[in-house]
C-alpha cells in the first residue's frame, strides 16, 4: 500500500473549509459541488450530477468497475450547520499543527478528504481490480436529508457495504449505532375571549400548552432508549386577550423502534385527551426521518475486519459505541445496507466555533480505510 502524505491533505482541506455550504446557503453548496467533482474527476471519469430540487441542490456520484461483482458504497454529505453570514468561516492549525480548528473540518469536509485519500491509494494496488465502488455526497444532510433521502436509498442495492465518512467521536470511537431523529410542532387551539371583561369564556393556549410541555418532557422517564428537546415556542398576541394558539417544536431522538413506537402512543394519546376537552384542540405534526441505526451481526463481521487492519498497520485498537445523533447511514441500513460509520477523521466541538480533528487522524484513517478494501477486495477474489 502506498504511503499517504498528511500535508496535501492538511491543504485541501483547509481550503474546501474556507467554502462556505452552510445548507441554507445555496450559492456556497454550488461551489462546494464545483470543488468536489473536480476532485472526484482526479479518480474517475464517471462523474454525475443529480437535481434533487427546484432551488438547485444537486447530490454528486462517482463510479469506479460499476460491473463489479462486490462493490461498496462511501457516503458524505458536503453540507455543514454555518451559515453565510457566521463568524467560523476558516480553518488554521494550532501551534504545534496537531489540531486544525474549522468549519467541516470533522463534519464531514474532513471525512470526505479521507474518503478520496483512501480510494486514492487503493486504486494503486493489483487488488482494486476486483472490487468496484461508488461515491455519493448530498448537500443537506444537516437538515435532515429531505431532498437527498430517496437518491441516498436508491443508491443502496447493488452494494456490498456502506462507507460512512461522518467524525469518530473524540476518543477515537467509530459508531455502532445510532438513534432515529426527528422534528415535531405541538400547537394547541384555545378560545379567545376579552382577559377582563369575560376570561371565564375563553380558553388560554399557552397555559394549557405548557401542561402539554410538562407531559412531553417527562416521556424519557417512562419511554426508555428516548430523548426529547422543547425547543422554540411562541403564541399569543394582544396582551389583553385570552391567547387562542400556541406552539412548541420539539426534537425528538429515539435508538429503537420500541421507543418510536412508545413516543407515537404518547402523543396520540395527548391529542385524544385535549381535543376531547371543551375549547381545545391539540395538533401534533412531524415524523422521524431517519429509522434507527441497529448493530448487525454483518456490521460487527466488518467492524472485526477493520480491527484487523488496524492491527496490522499497527494502529491503536478501534472502538466503537452508540450515538444518539442521526446521518444517512440510518437511510442506508433502513435501505437493507449494512454500514460502517465513523470513518472520518477523529474530532470534536461539532456545529460550534470549537469544531476540530486531530490532523494525523486524516492519514490514519485513509490508511485504515485504504487497507479494509484491500481486504474485502482480495476475499471476493479468493471466493
Amino acid at each position: 500500500m502506498s504511503e499517504i502524505s498528511l500535508a496535501p491533505l492538511v491543504e485541501r482541506l483547509i481550503a474546501w473549509s474556507a467554502i462556505n455550504s452552510g445548507s441554507g446557503h445555496l450559492a456556497g453548496l454550488g461551489r462546494m459541488a464545483d470543488t468536489l467533482e473536480a476532485a472526484l474527476r482526479e479518480l474517475t471519469p464517471h462523474v454525475e450530477r443529480l437535481p434533487l430540487d427546484d432551488a438547485g441542490r444537486v447530490a454528486l456520484r462517482a463510479t469506479c468497475r460499476p460491473e463489479a461483482p462486490r462493490r461498496v458504497l462511501c457516503s458524505g454529505h458536503y453540507d455543514t450547520v454555518f451559515a453565510a453570514d457566521h463568524p467560523f468561516q476558516s480553518a488554521a492549525l494550532n501551534e504545534d499543527g496537531s489540531r486544525l480548528h474549522g468549519p467541516g473540518v470533522a463534519d464531514m469536509k474532513g471525512g470526505i478528504v479521507v474518503m478520496l485519500a483512501a480510494l486514492a491509494a487503493f486504486e494503486k494496488t493489483a487488488a482494486a481490480a476486483h472490487l468496484g465502488w461508488t461515491i455519493l455526497l448530498t448537500p443537506d444532510e444537516e437538515t435532515g436529508s429531505v431532498a437527498s433521502a430517496a437518491t441516498i436509498a436508491a443508491a443502496a442495492p447493488g452494494h456490498l457495504l456502506g462507507l460512512v465518512f461522518e467524525p469518530a467521536r473524540e476518543t477515537g470511537a467509530m459508531v455502532r449505532s445510532r438513534a432515529a431523529t426527528g422534528e415535531f410542532h405541538a400547537t394547541m387551539h384555545g378560545r379567545a375571549a376579552h382577559a377582563g371583561r369575560d376570561p371565564e369564556n375563553g380558553r388560554n393556549a399557552i397555559v394549557a400548552l405548557a401542561e402539554v410541555i410538562a407531559v412531553i418532557n417527562r416521556l424519557p422517564d417512562t419511554i426508555p432508549d428516548l430523548l426529547v428537546n422543547l425547543a422554540t415556542i411562541s403564541g399569543g398576541g394582544t396582551i389583553n386577550i385570552v391567547p387562542d394558539r400556541a406552539t412548541v417544536a420539539i426534537n425528538a431522538r429515539a435508538s429503537t423502534s420500541a421507543a418510536i413506537a412508545g413516543f407515537d402512543e404518547a402523543w396520540r394519546n395527548l391529542v385524544a385527551d385535549w381535543s376531547a376537552r371543551d375549547g381545545y384542540r391539540l395538533e401534533f405534526t412531524g415524523q422521524f426521518n431517519r429509522d434507527p441505526l441497529q448493530a448487525t451481526p454483518v456490521r460487527d463481521a466488518h467492524f472485526a475486519t477493520l480491527q484487523s487492519c488496524a492491527a496490522d498497520l499497527g494502529l491503536a485498537p478501534l472502538s466503537w459505541m452508540h450515538v444518539t445523533g442521526g446521518s444517512d447511514a440510518n437511510l442506508l441500513h433502513a435501505a437493507g445496507l449494512p454500514c460502517l460509520d465513523g470513518l472520518g477523521p477523529i474530532g470534536g466541538g461539532l456545529h460550534s466555533t470549537n469544531e476540530y480533528i486531530e490532523t494525523a487522524s486524516l492519514t490514519d484513517r485513509a490508511r485504515l480505510v485504504a487497507s479494509f478494501l484491500h481486504a474485502i477486495a482480495l476475499a471476493g477474489k479468493n471466493g
